[in-house]
């Protein structure tokens, strides 16, 4: 980070004291910092508290001096940054950079700026998530900028769920990653835009009867947290589903619901070749019923048995793993109980994956049902990538982060 100039803008948000923090560390690994605050920002950090640690003069507003008639230059502002970050970058704020309105410094700097320029959301659950937030943010990524996703945890409000802005940790690693590629950002974000993500999640159910059916304890939270990553990262997502009882969010989610394994494999098949990422993350069964009855099986007296002749099902990875393309990128999902590594190392060459995800039991709060998890990583190469324990939204986010990476 030594030398590099960072321009940070912070926007009315309760999420603007954790500024603060962010200014001093990056101060300390020897970047230039600047900061440019809205009006409405100062009623929740003092200007004075961010110009004594960035050790330059914050700016608000385009008159510096009235007394003579000196103003804040927001063109050169714009051309001085190596980075431009809004954080926090409010509801509001996103709405009026998504739309080019222009009634305050910051987002006259944001307009006539030639770096790349990175906004991390903050604000409550239900604002995150609506519609209009989702388009706006969706717009702001098709311009060439990048979003830092918001995180899960406690709000304001006082609810909890996805709103909270990014840690100061976590936004200076992420300029980190972003300098260390030294790409420029149109062409990291290109590498999402415009493409298709084939997703499958969730569980699958096989009837024994019209009544029952044989399943298992997913419930398809860590592919659905996968899905609104990729799509806030700018990919049209296809995701085919077994039965849960979660909801899409982000309009390019497109659903395809579906119950047996075998219907899962007929829809990613259908879907396969207009995919450029491939991610398998539902449990799918193994095994099927031989015959299914017509009628609700009946205990008998007498029998205290009942014998299941069961067959096996289509193995969907290995089937798409030998159709893969090229141009293709397949992740795997491996849940083991034992031999771990050897196992996922094992799946990931039979069924010619790029990467696969290894989740263990073994982990407390990891795995199904759980709003948290906690994942190793293996790729090609041989490398191991763990992920500690946290929420699956940002499990899922490092996730398509790693695979940015393979790309």
């Amino acid at each position: 980070m030594q030398g590099k100039k960072i321009l940070i803008g912070i926007t009315g948000s309760i999420a603007a004291y954790k500024v603060a923090m962010l200014v001093r560390l990056l101060v300390k690994q020897g970047a230039e910092v600047k900061v440019i605050m809205s009006e409405s920002a100062t009623a929740f950090i003092t200007p004075l508290t961010l110009a004594t640690l960035s050790k330059n003069p914050v700016l608000i507003d385009f008159q510096a001096s009235k007394e003579t008639g000196e103003w804040n230059n927001h063109v050169e502002l714009g051309l001085w940054a190596d980075v431009f970050i809004i954080a926090p970058a409010t509801a509001n704020s996103l709405a009026k950079c998504a739309l080019g309105l222009c009634d305050n410094l910051l987002t006259a700097v944001y307009l006539s700026a030639r770096c790349p320029v990175m906004f991390a959301p903050a604000m409550d659950l239900d604002m995150y998530r609506h519609p209009s937030t989702l388009a706006n943010i969706g717009k702001l990524q098709s311009y060439g900028n990048l979003i830092i996703p918001a995180t899960h945890g406690e709000l304001a409000s006082g609810l909890v769920g996805e709103g909270r802005m990014a840690e100061p940790e976590d936004i200076v690693a992420y300029l980190q990653a972003f300098f260390n590629q030294n790409l420029p950002l149109n062409s990291q974000l290109s590498t999402l835009n415009n493409k298709t993500v084939l997703l499958t999640a969730g569980p699958t159910q096989e009837a024994l009867d019209p009544v029952r059916f044989i399943s298992n304890h997913s419930t398809g939270k860590m592919g659905y947290a996968l899905a609104e990553a990729f799509a806030e990262a700018g990919a049209k997502v296809i995701l085919v589903t077994g039965v849960t009882n979660l909801k899409t969010q982000h309009p390019d989610i497109q659903r395809v619901d579906v119950r047996s394994a075998a219907e899962m494999y007929e829809a990613s098949q259908a879907h396969f070749a207009q995919a450029d990422i491939i991610v398998l993350a539902a449990a799918v069964a193994d095994y099927t019923p031989k015959t299914v009855a017509k009628t609700k099986i009946k205990k008998k007296e007498g029998e205290n048995d009942l014998t299941l002749e069961l067959v096996k099902t289509v193995d969907i990875a290995k089937t798409l793993g030998e159709q893969k393309q090229a141009s293709q990128l397949m992740i795997g999902f491996a849940l083991e109980t034992d031999n771990e590594l050897e196992n996922a190392k094992g799946k990931l060459q039979r069924k010619n994956l790029d990467l696969i995800v290894l989740n263990s039991l073994r982990t407390e709060g990891a795995g199904f049902g759980h709003d948290t998890n906690a994942v190793t990583l293996l790729n090609k190469a041989g490398e191991l990538i763990e992920i500690p324990l946290q929420s699956k939204q940002a499990v899922a986010k490092r996730i398509v982060a790693e695979i940015l990476k393979i790309m």
